[in-house]
């Protein structure tokens, strides 16, 4: 079974602990900011989940943007890597290291 793209970014910063990723995006008309650090999820903008198994991301979310922060995350002084990265270069990011 094909991994998510939510679980692929959660993936992602397992295996990159010192990145936070923050997702900009749409689900059925409705702005939403995730934040995913260390393979969990939480939107900013809307409640989550306490179950872990119930995806932040869903497929159907439209992501706008995705920016690489270096952790601590500190949203009064984000310490980016990368800004508005779009899907397609983050999937570049993701096979490069075997997502």
């Amino acid at each position: 079974m094909k991994d998510s793209l939510g679980k692929k970014l959660e993936q992602y910063t397992l295996k990159k602990p010192q990145e936070v990723l923050i997702v900009r995006g749409e689900i059925e008309n409705k702005s939403d900011v995730i934040l995913i650090f260390k393979g969990f999820s939480s939107s900013l903008m809307h409640p989550t989940a306490f179950d872990p198994d119930i995806p932040v991301l869903p497929d159907v979310f439209k992501i706008i943007s995705i920016d690489r922060v270096a952790s601590p995350y500190n949203p009064d002084s984000p310490r980016y890597i990368q800004q508005n990265l779009s899907l397609s270069d983050m999937e570049f990011l993701l096979s490069d290291i075997g997502l």
